[in-house]
Formats: C-alpha cells, structure tokens, sequence
C-alpha cells in the first residue's frame, strides 16, 4: 500500500517561543472546543468524499497537548488508518504526565514528539522556552513507563546564549539517559521577520557558530549509534518517523484544521490561517480553503529530487547534468548521490544544479 499521511493542526499554545512564526496563539484557549467540533466536521466530510485509510497520522501545532487527551483522541478516532498506522503526537515537555500518555496510548497514538530544545538554562531563556532544565529526564522516565517503543526529542542550535560545550552538555544529557530517545531532530535556529527573535539583530545566529554545533550534533549521534536520515534528523534503525518520509518521498497526505496544508496527485492546497476564520466557514458547511496551486511535471519533479537529495536516500547521477562544480559536496556510491555531512546546511547550492531546477 502506497503512504499516505495525515496531517491534524492544533494552533493553541500556552505560550508562544521568541522564534516561533508558525500558525499558533497563546491566547484563543477558549476555541478549543469549537475548534474540535469544527476539525471533526472536516474529517467526516472528507472521509464522506472517501478518503484512504492514512499510514501515518501526525498531531502538531502549536501544541497538540493544549487539548485534553479525550479532544485528541476523539479527533484520531475520527481519521480510517491502517491497522500498523504510524500516530503521532507533538506535546511540550511541561505537560508529559503519565496519566496523559496512557490515555492517549489507550486511544492509539503510538510515537511521541518532544520539543527539548536543549537542556542548558541560559539557551532555554534565550529561547523563550518555560520547561525546566531537567524535563528530557521526566520526559524520557514516562515516555518509558507509559510503553511507547518509538519516540523523538528535538533540538535547536544556533541561540547567541549557547556555546559549543552547551551543545556537547545537551547531547551528554540525552544520551546518557536511561531511557534515551531513539530519534533526535536538530533544527538550525532561524530568525524569522514577525518574530521577537527576528526583530532583535543582536540575537541574530551566526551562521559560522550554528554550522559548527550541527556538525557537533551530527557526528556525536552518529558515534552513538544514531544514523543520519534527513538534513535534520538521526534515528536508531527502526525508529525513523515514517510521517516524515511521506513529505520527503513526495506521497499524498491531507491535513485538518487551520493552516493545514495537503498535497494530492500534484495539487497542493491549504486551510484558511485563524482558527476564528476556520470555524466560521466549517460550520457554515464551506470548505475552510485558504489557496491552492497546481504543481506542472516539471515543478513536480524538481521537489522530488530536491526533497530525496535532502535524505540518505540520494538521488541518481542522472539528475544532475554535471558534478563538477559541487564535487566537493556531494559522496557517489554507485548510481547514488547524497551529501557530504559538510554540505547538509548548504544543501541548497546542490540542489540549485539539479536538472529540474526552474
């Protein structure tokens, strides 16, 4: 059975981080349920119109976990999937209890999604992270007991308060756990216009100084057993987040709530942004659509090279019509090309000589 993925937006958080510009708002709480009611809608009219069953379902946001577990499941319970269906859910570290994991265990929800960050106290601030410096030991302490075998941890490097020993002391702090997470995700702090991090300059990253604490990340994992999956994600084998891969191998997936986006067959099509502006039009029976684009052959298969060149994966030496201006760059093992771990932060100047490039 070809992937399909799917996609459920959870746009409330309790407090909205100094780099975020995503689709979230710490301030709407009280939509919550109106906002369920509305995703529920959407799903039934969906699955009306006879949606596959999905392979992999991903709650994200914002924070998914600002939802009682029995708003998430019912949602989840909603969604036809595979009976070996990947489901994840995103939660904050502050709101991992066990009482919440089992039940959303006991509703199906299989692989959870951690946003550490990091464990040292002076990045978190700088951040605007609120959880407790040792949350990654609680986390991964109930992760356990509630009986989840497969999980993540995300990290962020690149904040101006944090130096390359900060980075080696979060690593050390994950990887000597008892229970140490069997998929960590590094992300390179971006400083994005609307964003309180993004208006400061002086918080700005240095590109030189985030290069060196990927490379950190990157050959620490893998010297611990981590292998390299995407530009910004390592698992032990067995655990790789099977939801990611259909973004990256260019599968179908559909997506529920506010701002969510989905692709099918070379059409790709989004959900209105404010949760306000969702509901309305949900309940007035429309389609909550925000806009949409038809991908021609040749855009299609531009982000397929460029997504799996972004992967182990590779693409084949005819994608390209030549390597020598990226030779430096790029590793051929047979008809494959991958990137070299120095060339993962400037992928963008290989994929630019792809032959699909527009």
């Amino acid at each position: 059975m070809r992937a399909f993925g799917v996609y459920v937006h959870v746009p409330f958080c309790a407090h909205r981080c100094d780099y975020c510009a995503f689709a979230t708002y710490d301030d709407r709480d009280e939509l919550r349920d109106e906002y369920v009611a509305a995703v529920l809608q959407e799903i039934a009219a969906e699955v009306a119109a006879g949606m596959e069953p999905a392979t992999s379902v991903f709650f994200g946001g914002g924070t998914p976990s600002r939802l009682s577990p029995e708003q998430l499941v019912a949602i989840l319970a909603a969604i036809p999937r595979t009976r070996d269906a990947e489901v994840t859910v995103e939660c904050n570290p502050e709101d991992a209890t066990l009482e919440r994991l089992l039940a959303y265990q006991a509703g199906g929800v299989n692989r959870m999604s951690y946003g550490v960050q990091s464990t040292q106290p002076a990045v978190l601030a700088d951040l605007g992270r609120r959880h407790g410096i040792m949350a990654h030991e609680e986390v991964a302490r109930v992760t356990h007991a509630a009986g989840f075998a497969t999980w993540n941890m995300d990290l962020i490097v690149g904040s101006r308060a944090e130096s390359l020993d900060d980075v080696r002391a979060t690593l050390r702090d994950l990887l000597e756990l008892e229970f140490a997470p069997p998929h960590i995700s590094c992300y390179a702090l971006t400083p994005e216009p609307a964003t309180p991090l993004g208006r400061d300059p002086r918080r700005h990253p240095d590109e030189d100084e985030t290069a060196d604490a990927y490379d950190l990340v990157g050959a620490t994992l893998e010297a611990n057993g981590y292998e390299w999956e995407e530009i910004s994600n390592w698992a032990r084998p067995g655990h790789e987040c099977r939801h990611n891969h259909v973004y990256w191998d260019h599968d179908d997936y559909v997506g529920f709530g506010s701002a969510a986006h989905s692709h099918r067959h070379g059409r790709r099509y989004w959900n209105v942004r404010t949760p306000e502006r969702y509901i309305a039009m949900v309940r007035a029976g429309e389609r909550p659509l925000g806009g949409e684009e038809v991908l021609d052959e040749s855009t299609q298969a531009f982000e397929r090279d460029s997504l799996a060149l972004r992967t182990r994966r590779g693409v084949p030496v005819e994608a390209f019509a030549s390597l020598d201006e990226i030779r430096h760059l790029v590793k051929v093992e047979g008809n494959q090309v991958t990137l070299t771990p120095q060339a993962r932060l400037v992928a963008n100047q290989v994929i630019l000589r792809l032959k699909s490039s527009p």
